[in-house]
């Protein structure tokens, strides 16, 4: 089943030759990964980072696409918990950098959301911004109950700007405070699927449908038995019914019975698995199923009638009382 690692791993392979796309998943990692400090009166911008594949991705970018010199090192372990980023990409003069990316405004004042011209771009850049997204803070949990694709964000205003862009993209995505932390959530599994793929996770898209399937065939086949058990616990439940009230029926009426009555009320205790349509066939002649029901539904009826009265308990005094719980 694809995790986080694995769906990192393949996103950091895509390639994307087209310079737009590159900006804006680089913004987007340094958006939501990434803060701005002042550091001897300059501004830097910092990113904390999980792998090394996804640092060179980021450097790599950093310096192709804008010329910048960046530094990398890794954090100390006493200084991390498990899952959290372990690594540090710094840019010490990174105001002009910062302008360039849309990450601080004419003010000199650091944006609250994402930068204005990615959630206005084109579909590729929009999947784009999603892969650096999941890239800098996304993780994925596999199908099942609890199945869902998160990207924890920084404000409240970044995680409405991806929601904006997946809805771009045709997929509904959803921005919700959990624990006062920011976060957008995909929790149908077909629509994480499809996002999977739009980010460029091919290979994790292909496992997770699978798995999805497999999940979906094995819980549909559960509910159909969960079904059928809900069925035969009902017929066995109707069939003692019947067969306790006949009884008593019978023992309340003795010789008034009439013959045909008691014909259809004998034939009932004589086969009491049987259905009304199989005691038709039973019957000497054959009955219908509304023939041989209409004859039991009478016996009940006189013997009530005839309990009520002489003052003594009717049909229903025979039913166990472990019934309700069948």
């Amino acid at each position: 089943m694809p995790s986080t690692p694995d769906v990192k791993n393949e996103l950091v392979r895509v390639v994307t030759p087209q310079v737009g796309e590159r900006m804006s998943e680089l913004a987007t990692v340094l958006r939501l990964a990434g803060g701005l400090h002042t550091i001897s009166g300059r501004i830097a911008l910092e990113a904390e980072l999980h792998t090394p594949p996804i640092v060179q991705r980021v450097r790599k970018d950093l310096a192709e696409l804008y010329g910048v010199r960046s530094d990398a090192k890794q954090m100390p372990a006493a200084s991390t918990r498990p899952g959290a980023p372990q690594f540090v990409v710094r840019v010490l003069d990174g105001e002009t950098l910062a302008r360039q990316l849309g990450l601080l405004d004419q003010k000199r004042r650091p944006i609250r959301g994402l930068p204005n011209r990615l959630t206005t771009g084109s579909p590729a850049e929009l999947a784009a911004i999603w892969r650096g997204a999941f890239l800098a803070r996304g993780t994925v949990t596999p199908p099942g109950r609890s199945a869902s694709l998160e990207i924890l964000c920084p404000t409240n205003e970044a995680a409405m700007a991806l929601v904006g862009a997946a809805g771009r993209l045709g997929v509904q995505a959803k921005s919700r405070e959990i624990r006062g932390q920011h976060k957008v959530l995909i929790r149908d599994g077909e629509t994480i699927g499809q996002m999977l793929g739009i980010m460029g996770a091919v290979e994790a898209q292909a496992k997770w449908d699978e798995l999805r399937k497999a999940r979906e065939t094995r819980n549909t086949a559960n509910r159909l038995v969960n079904f059928d058990d809900a069925n035969l616990r009902r017929s066995a439940q109707a069939s003692v019914s019947a067969c306790a009230r006949v009884e008593r029926a019978l023992e309340i009426l003795g010789d008034e019975v009439p013959d045909h009555l008691k014909y259809a009320g004998e034939l009932r205790l004589t086969h009491r698995d049987a259905s009304l349509d199989e005691l038709g066939t039973k019957a000497d002649p054959p009955l219908t199923k509304d023939a041989i029901a209409g004859r039991i539904r009478r016996l009940l009826a006189l013997a009530d009638k005839s309990a009520e009265q002489r003052g003594i308990p009717g049909t229903e005094a025979n039913l166990p009382d472990e019934l309700d719980s069948m």
